[in-house]
């Protein structure tokens, strides 16, 4: 079998404090894109024997691994034996606040569910995936979805409208926790549209845009620049970063607007144009 793991963006991102057990407490609305990796599962003989493979070099292979780490929950919660095969083939880069290792996670158990035909509801499955990662059981669900808790209860729901978006993100990424651990304390940059936006029905807000960007200022440079650009209805960094995104207006010429993107502001950036699922 294989499935595709969607990337996603935080259309908002509001942090409300910190909890007793050390994460924080959030409430953000998440929409898959059509940025995908691809995983391809197969079974095969052998007593609980995970042989994963990716063609990303930099990815890790063993425990570290949320795709192995999903396989060995699901083998342990089923109380399955049998042997699995795991190739993935990436696409969202890392460290990009894009969700590529949970998406990757939450799709192996989408796709171990069947092709061990173990028919369990979704519930079942966020379940499992609340174990690997707080933002894994979003993609459980796939679809766009408000989520509460630390990510964890997720409320699935329809975006107004399909938006196009153009994706920036420079060589560098941005580190989870580390952003939540600045927020508190961290101050806004003179100058940095960090308030709320309205474009396309929708409102785009990310309170971890002032951690990040007091330390990696290149990226609040990013999103001042594309604010700046005709195109652009709206523009936020995603997650904790370090992907910035641009919402595009109807008839914008997105791929114009990246090469542009790359001459005013680094040959190096990573680019790509998607749209909402």
């Amino acid at each position: 079998m294989q499935v595709i793991a969607p990337a996603k963006i935080n259309l908002s991102l509001r942090v409300l404090g910190r909890r007793t057990d050390g994460f924080h407490e959030i409430e953000t609305l998440i929409a898959p894109i059509s940025l995908c990796d691809k995983i391809k599962v197969e079974q095969h003989s052998g007593r609980q024997k995970i042989a994963f493979r990716c063609d990303d070099p930099s990815v890790p292979k063993g425990e570290d691994n949320l795709v192995v780490r999903a396989a060995k929950i699901f083998f342990k919660e089923t109380k399955f034996s049998s042997g699995v095969s795991i190739e993935l083939k990436k696409r969202i880069p890392p460290g990009a606040g894009l969700g590529g290792g949970s998406s990757d996670a939450a799709s192996t158990l989408l796709a171990l569910n069947e092709v061990f035909e173990t028919n369990l509801p979704r519930e079942a499955l966020a379940r499992m995936a609340e174990m690997i990662g707080s933002d894994v059981p979003f993609f459980v669900f796939q679809s766009a979805a408000v989520c509460k808790g630390r990510g964890e209860l997720v409320s699935p729901t329809r975006l107004r409208k399909q938006l196009t978006v153009l994706l920036l993100k420079p060589e560098f990424g941005v580190p989870t926790q580390w952003a939540y651990s600045r927020w508190r304390e961290s101050r806004e940059i003179p100058g940095v549209s960090y308030g709320g936006q309205q474009f396309a029905q929708q409102s785009f807000v990310n309170d971890l845009e002032r951690p990040v960007f007091e330390k990696f200022v290149f990226l609040a440079e990013m999103k001042m620049w594309l604010l700046n650009q005709a195109e652009v209805g709206a523009a936020l960094m995603s997650g904790s970063g370090s992907t910035v995104f641009a919402v595009l207006r109807d008839e914008s010429n997105a791929d114009r607007l990246a090469t542009r993107a790359k001459k005013e502001m680094d040959p190096e950036l990573w680019t790509c144009v998607c749209n909402t699922r």
